[in-house]
């Protein structure tokens, strides 16, 4: 062990080779077309170490993110001729230590660059130490950056989940989740085929009658960089969500997606709205706690005139995403061949090229629902702010909203196709329109 950095290695109980599973696929077609910015989708978390727990030491630490790589096989799957699933039975995993070091920071860095995703394991891990000597120093935070094709963000919590029973109580109790490797041979049996057939029927029918995108007029107003972040931190949003998903029994993702299809609605004109939420697919028994990218893009549609959602519609208009939403829901879970071939035929028989370029991706996992009153609501706007932290050249959409916490919704979008005057407008839009319904 040399100071700044260890190397652990891990032997699992098996290694094999398979198709990329829907979810990778999915994943994998989105890097393509964003590389070479394609860092863009690394993320990570950073998990403090429980105090009085142990194990604490370098060592020990670095023997649970062994045990972690040998549990979940995503961990230690490459991408491989095909593309495929190339799983490895052993290897070894760079660990750096860092003392005194600011775990954000690391965290930061660690993501800023893509994964050689044919040579790299699909896991970055750091340590944060203190006290000393590195063999007398002790682990105070553990840094994980996650390659996408490894796991999506409740992937991520299992990982996070286990490190922490790890450092709790010396062990990962119970059998592993499925695995990547099955899955992708389940999404090619009988069943699996026609769990693709049905989701596929649901994209065939709204690709023949959606508008073909939903930001089709250049904006004359592109930044160099083209694409830019907006994100909104608005305790206004939060509180005004909270109200109408208990005024109107739906849950707040489901309100705040068909606030962010309403004004998508008024700032295009489109009558019907067509808007791709990330689905989570974990809806079985068996995948619910897998470490493996699950999650797609789903196909939300809302019928609606230019200003639906908008004064006294939007309870109507939440009325109808209630079963749009449980329609989205079935089509995420889907082969992407299906979908590529169906986006090909419907850009053939209408004549021009049809994708929605509209994405809406809720990142949170849970949220408890509270009662707020009305000048609670009003004085929260004073406490809104709009920044600007992200620019790059390449992004797979046009449009993208997400929701990262409870006060912070975000808009990325390439400034080809919608100005970033035009994405702060939206942003505050779409506040106003939460509130003000919120407010009635």
């Amino acid at each position: 062990m040399a100071r700044g950095g260890t190397v652990i290695s891990f032997a699992g109980t098996r290694s094999g080779t398979a198709p990329l599973t829907w979810g990778q696929r999915a994943i994998w077609q989105a890097i393509l077309r964003t590389a070479p910015d394609d860092h863009y989708f690394n993320f990570g978390r950073v998990v403090e170490v429980p105090r009085g727990a142990r194990p604490a030491s370098v060592a020990q630490v670095s023997h649970g993110i062994g045990l972690l790589m040998e549990r979940h096989e995503a961990l230690r799957t490459l991408v491989g001729p095909g593309p495929g699933q190339d799983l490895h039975g052993r290897g070894e995993l760079p660990i750096r230590v860092a003392a005194d070091a600011d775990p954000a920071a690391l965290l930061a860095e660690l993501s800023a660059t893509a994964f050689d995703y044919a040579e790299e394991w699909p896991l970055r891990v750091a340590l944060v130490t203190t006290g000393g000597p590195l063999r007398a120093e002790e682990v105070t935070h553990v840094v994980l950056v996650f390659c996408h094709l490894a796991a999506d963000g409740l992937g991520a919590e299992q990982v996070v989940r286990d490190l922490r029973l790890f450092l709790l109580r010396g062990a990962i109790p119970g059998d592993p989740p499925r695995q990547p490797l099955d899955l992708a041979r389940w999404q090619g049996s009988p069943d699996g085929r026609r769990q693709a057939a049905g989701a596929a029927a649901l994209w065939e029918r709204e690709y023949g009658r959606i508008p073909p995108t939903m930001f089709g007029r250049p904006s004359g107003a592109a930044e160099r960089p083209p694409i830019r972040r907006a994100v909104l931190t608005s305790p206004a949003v939060h509180l005004a969500t909270q109200r109408l998903a208990l005024r109107y029994g739906a849950s707040t993702s489901t309100v705040l997606l068909t606030a962010v299809t309403a004004v998508v609605g008024e700032v295009t004109g489109h009558e019907s709205v067509a808007v791709l939420p990330i689905v989570s697919n974990r809806f079985g028994r068996d995948t619910r706690t897998a470490v493996t990218t699950l999650s797609q893009e789903g196909l939300f549609v809302l019928g609606s005139a230019p200003r639906a959602g908008l004064g006294g519609a939007f309870p109507d208009l939440l009325a109808a995403a209630r079963p749009a939403v449980l329609r989205a829901y079935r089509s995420g879970y889907h082969d992407p061949d299906d979908r590529e071939r169906i986006t090909a035929e419907a850009g053939q028989e209408r004549g021009v090229p049809v994708h929605p370029y509209c994405c809406f991706n809720d990142m949170r996992f849970a949220e408890r629902v509270e009662e707020h009153d009305d000048e609670l609501i009003r004085r929260a706007r004073a406490e809104t702010s709009l920044s600007w932290p992200l620019s790059q050249n390449e992004l797979n959409c046009r449009f993208c909203v997400h929701v990262s916490d409870a006060t912070r919704i975000s808009v990325t979008a390439d400034t080809r196709w919608l100005s970033a005057v035009d994405v702060e407008r939206y942003l505050l839009g779409l506040e106003r329109l939460l509130v003000e319904e919120a407010l009635r």
